[in-house]
């Protein structure tokens, strides 16, 4: 959430910064609204002194004025009136407040959409083959570690059946991904729940917003996580955290479901975007002025992970207008995928500034007795799958159509080779 006072101060900043994400806001009603609210409140304060000032004369008498008592009643009509009101002009301020996204940072790039975006490095070359790679969707189906026709059966469209050594390759990715993450990175492991209440979807800003693309328990107020993200920001939420605390650095496994609604036919083969996948999240608590330097160090532990897998990588800085809501700055990670002739990405590390903080009130103290202040929250994946087995299977596949298996996670999978099963 944005601070309402910078929205006082520089709504022009805002409104700029706003315009180059390509978001149109109501800014104006916004700035009305708090102007109302704090009006509201003022003549609040004023009407209650009066109410003490008649209520202590009132004491002071024996005999009650029946004037002085139809002033009291009128006074504690108006005041609960103007309550009545700052509580409807909160709300309203409130939801509207929540749906503005997250002001860009002064150094990220102008631009639209994805086109925009930068790419800053790269990392590997792409394999030559000998032979026409195939896409992961025939692979899979070949192999036999991939059944999109039961999945369907079990759940509709947008599911499928990972099998045999394909359940175990996934499987394998995601210890994998945690050992490195929490024995090499410092990172701490956290299990969350895989359902949350609707506060820890407001505090990390998934609601209001993007209500239509998550999955919700309606009975028992339930949303399920689209990502640990979701969890992890609110593992310290309405907390003051004591001096020395910061930094925090998080990693978590989690199933992540979301409705993915797009356009009929946009990447509808194989498994690269579906209603449930798993994902490793990474994610930090830090000082704000330690932002910068997290966000680089938290890009660099989900690019060793495809380094360590072996395959080739770009990491592209997102454009104003490519910003995903919450974020100041981010930086995404794509796998060349030879099969399906696309980078895939893999991970989104992203800098959310005290965006998250403000609307879960996530706070700490510089040093003892100091003021508290809104610490800074980072994500990014390490990495997310299923596109990391998509990338796996047709980078390292043969011309047989087996697929090799990386030697980072041969330890995990006590085999060379994925054959037909």
């Amino acid at each position: 959430m944005l601070d309402i006072k910078l929205l006082r101060d520089n709504p022009d900043l805002v409104r700029q910064a706003l315009e180059k994400r390509g978001e149109s806001a109501p800014l104006d009603q916004i700035m009305s609204l708090d102007e109302q609210r704090r009006q509201f409140l003022h003549e609040m304060e004023t009407l209650r002194a009066q109410r003490n000032e008649v209520s202590k004369q009132l004491g002071n008498m024996a005999d009650k004025p029946p004037q002085l008592i139809a002033d009291m009643r009128q006074l504690g009509e108006r005041i609960t009136s103007i309550e009545s009101e700052i509580c409807r002009v909160e709300s309203e301020l409130e939801d509207l407040l929540l749906r503005l996204p997250n002001i860009p940072a002064s150094d990220v790039p102008v631009g639209k959409d994805s086109e925009d975006n930068i790419t800053v490095r790269s990392w590997g070359e792409p394999a030559g083959f000998s032979f026409t790679p195939l896409p992961h969707w025939e692979l899979g189906e070949k192999l036999g570690i991939i059944d999109f026709q039961r999945g369907v059966k079990l759940s509709g469209s947008r599911f499928y059946i990972l099998k045999g050594a394909g359940a175990h390759l996934q499987r394998a990715l995601i210890a994998f991904m945690l050992d490195l993450h929490t024995k090499e990175h410092g990172y701490t492991e956290i299990y969350p729940p895989f359902m949350v209440k609707r506060e820890c979807m407001l505090g990390s800003g998934n609601l209001p917003k993007f209500a239509d693309n998550l999955y919700h328990d309606e009975e028992d107020g339930l949303w399920f996580v689209p990502t640990a993200e979701v969890p992890l920001t609110n593992l310290h939420r309405d907390e003051i955290l004591p001096p020395g605390t910061l930094p925090l650095h998080y990693v978590a496994y989690t199933a992540c479901f979301r409705r993915e609604k797009m356009a009929a036919g946009k990447d509808t083969r194989g498994i690269k975007r579906g209603h449930q996948f798993d994902k490793v999240e990474l994610y930090k608590f830090t000082e704000p002025e330690a932002s910068n330097q997290e966000l680089d160090k938290l890009l660099r532990d989900a690019e060793d992970v495809c380094q360590r897998l072996g395959i080739p990588y770009r990491v592209v800085q997102l454009c104003t207008g490519d910003l995903g809501f919450a974020a100041v700055k981010a930086f995404d990670i794509e796998m060349w995928a030879p099969g399906c002739g696309e980078w895939l990405e893999v991970s989104s590390c992203s800098d959310c500034g005290d965006f998250q903080a403000r609307r879960a009130s996530i706070r700490y103290r510089p040093e003892a007795k100091a003021k508290p202040s809104f610490v800074h929250t980072l994500n990014g994946s390490g990495l997310a799958l299923p596109r990391v087995v998509i990338a796996i299977l047709e980078n390292y596949q043969q011309a047989d159509g087996s697929i090799k298996v990386p030697e980072a996670i041969k330890p995990y999978m006590d085999t060379d080779i994925i054959n037909k099963s």
